[in-house]
């Protein structure tokens, strides 16, 4: 939510491993489609998928949890909890496949 030029995201902290992850990802993704050019066995392709998403996953979770223990964290010092915490809400949300609330149904 912060635009100021000077900010620091709370990610920073864990960018180099972050990187490391989306470019060991961006190798896996790479991976797979080979393995679709050369016809390769559905279900092999189909396990490769699924440790896409789970990497995929894992590279989420660890911005979230840099986000909550740093830019939530700020906001709640700062007085905008509130609005962070309804931020995260909705991805956790968008996440689990469930509606985003709006302030009117959230009442």
């Amino acid at each position: 939510m912060e635009n100021t030029a000077d900010f620091r995201h709370s990610y920073s902290r864990d960018r180099q491993q972050l990187v490391r992850r989306l470019s060991r990802l961006e190798g896996q993704v790479r991976g797979v489609a080979r393995m679709i050019e050369r016809d390769e066995y559905c279900i092999d392709i189909l396990q490769q998928t699924s440790a896409l998403r789970a990497a995929v996953d894992s590279v989420a979770l660890l911005v979230m949890e840099d986000h909550v223990a740093g830019c939530l964290k700020t906001a709640v010092t700062t007085g905008d909890a509130e609005a962070y915490t309804e931020e995260v809400m909705d991805v956790v949300r968008r996440s689990l496949g469930r509606p985003v609330r709006t302030r009117a149904s959230s009442d």
